[in-house]
């Protein structure tokens, strides 16, 4: 089987796509889907900055390491090479199936892999942890609920 390219996509590629990416690690691995590669990006960011330390540390209170992880602005390759792209917001939903038409089909609202309609608002630039821990918290749940429909998705797009 070839190896499938899931891309979280969120606004600067702080906070929200590198929690998720975090989260889908783990669970991929938990679930023994070692063939798939998970990545993020963001929409308006710049290259190379560290996660919001506030990210940080909702994500170590969970057990999961996202220190490691540096900013990447999306680009046409991306897009290009994602099997799934999973985006936090209806906006970026529909911004990206604007600038990149060929790839609309496989574009997914987070909450969409779940069976529900709700967009996960960007914490970043709040000095709340509690607000870090309620997107954390909506992240994880979402990618739970949302996992065997995110797995299948995955592997229809494999098979082209």
């Amino acid at each position: 089987m070839s190896e499938g390219r899931l891309l979280f996509v969120c606004t600067g590629n702080l906070c929200r796509s590198p929690m998720a990416l975090g989260f889908m690690k783990e669970l991929l691995k938990a679930h023994g889907h070692k063939e798939y590669e998970v990545t993020s990006a963001g929409t308006w960011t710049v290259e190379d900055h560290p996660p919001a330390p506030l990210a940080v540390e909702v994500m170590a209170e969970r057990g999961v390491d996202i220190s490691s992880h540096r900013s990447h602005s999306l680009t046409q390759k991306d897009m290009e090479e994602a099997d799934l792209v999973v985006v936090m917001t209806l906006g970026h939903k529909d911004a990206l199936a604007l600038e990149f038409p060929p790839a609309k089909e496989k574009i997914y609202l987070l909450g969409e892999l779940a069976g529900k309609s709700q967009d996960i608002e960007d914490p970043y630039g709040s000095d709340s942890l509690e607000l870090y821990r309620q997107c954390a918290d909506a992240i994880e749940k979402l990618l739970r609920e949302g996992y065997p429909r995110l797995i299948e998705l995955l592997e229809r797009q494999e098979k082209g």
